[in-house]
């Protein structure tokens, strides 16, 4: 058997292409075929902005989120890893009662047309209202329905519209009651069956969930927060993840928990939370998520906002978008990461 046999300047040769193909490839993917936290646009740039929700219409994804001081603006992507701007999604009319703090936009397909959902700021009064806006596209423009939806006396967040799987495809609203008390802020979410025009609520709102466990404990004196709830359904079993803690601090994160009924009860994992800040891989207060699934509609993906520099100065709010694996495993609700190394692309 003949050896082969490499001079210096062969074997450095080797080696350096060795290293240069090496370096193209992760988890059995070229670079081309990864991405790595935090999102970009196509023109290189990080999506820089808090609350961000994904929605699929066709083969084209949408994503927009708290990005406008007088509404929303949206971005469009083919694999979710590069993102398009496309301008303003919603912009709010000349007579809105909204003065500022328009945040975490969702949009829901149902009955042939798109219907968003967003808060924005009652100066008068100083509660944050929700309001329903539609369009007949999934790019908009949207153009307010109910303004404000619905008037509870107290403020309501983060509004998620879920439609179940039953006969009646009957719609459901989960929000965030949210407020200040003795010297502390807090978040309690809801949920409430829907009108099947959208138009208003049937019922009572039920309590959902606060905040309870020792994770969600760790500022009990300045904050008692749950919100961001987000729901889907995985056989007989409804899954809700929702955020606890103050997005702006390090202990923000989510958290899981799971029902039989829309309407709850629901019940918390003891191993909550799903993801929190961890300062090792870079990842500071993760949360205030959707979920989507992937081009091959064969994985599931959590989208959702990070500090922009894990070792920020607290409270910030400079916050970037992010998407990771989630996945069952025998009925629980798991995630690959968060993630700041490259990831196989979806």
């Amino acid at each position: 058997m003949k050896t082969l046999k490499l001079f210096p300047t062969t074997l450095c040769l080797v080696l350096t292409a060795f290293l240069c193909c090496s370096s193209i490839f992760v988890f059995g993917k070229s670079k081309a075929e990864t991405y790595t936290n935090p999102l970009k646009t196509v023109d290189g740039d990080t999506l820089r902005f808090g609350d961000p929700f994904v929605y699929k219409y066709g083969d084209t994804y949408y994503m927009t989120g708290t990005t406008a001081e007088n509404g929303f603006d949206y971005y469009t992507s083919k694999d979710m890893v590069t993102w398009k701007y496309g301008g303003p999604l919603y912009r709010k009319s000349e007579n809105h009662f909204g003065a500022g703090a328009f945040w975490a936009p969702e949009v829901e397909y149902y009955k042939g047309k798109f219907y968003m959902t967003y808060s924005c700021l009652d100066a008068k009064r100083g509660l944050l209202l929700s309001c329903l806006a539609v369009s007949d596209k999934p790019e908009g423009p949207f153009k307010d329905l109910y303004t404000p939806w619905f008037d509870l006396n107290y403020s309501a967040i983060d509004c998620h519209i879920f439609v179940d799987d039953d006969k009646e495809q009957t719609p459901y609203l989960y929000f965030s009651k949210n407020g200040n008390q003795d010297g502390y802020g807090y978040g309690e979410n809801y949920v409430v069956e829907l009108k099947k025009d959208l138009s208003g609520m049937v019922g009572e709102p039920r309590l959902v969930s606060r905040a309870s466990q020792p994770w969600e404990k760790v500022r009990w004196d300045v904050n008692r927060c749950n919100e961001g709830a987000t729901v889907i359904k995985k056989g007989k079993t409804y899954y809700m993840t929702y955020s606890a803690n103050d997005t702006g601090y390090e202990f923000y994160g989510v958290g899981i928990a799971t029902a039989k009924h829309p309407l709850g009860p629901w019940t918390k994992y003891e191993d909550n939370p799903l993801m929190t800040t961890d300062l090792s891989i870079g990842v500071s207060s993760p949360g205030h998520n959707s979920i989507i699934e992937s081009p091959d509609g064969k994985e599931l993906f959590i989208v959702y906002h990070r500090h922009a520099d894990p070792n920020c100065t607290k409270p910030n709010f400079d916050r970037v978008v992010c998407i990771d694996r989630i996945y069952f495993k025998k009925g629980k609700l798991c995630i690959d990461g968060p993630t700041s190394t490259p990831q196989p692309k979806p």
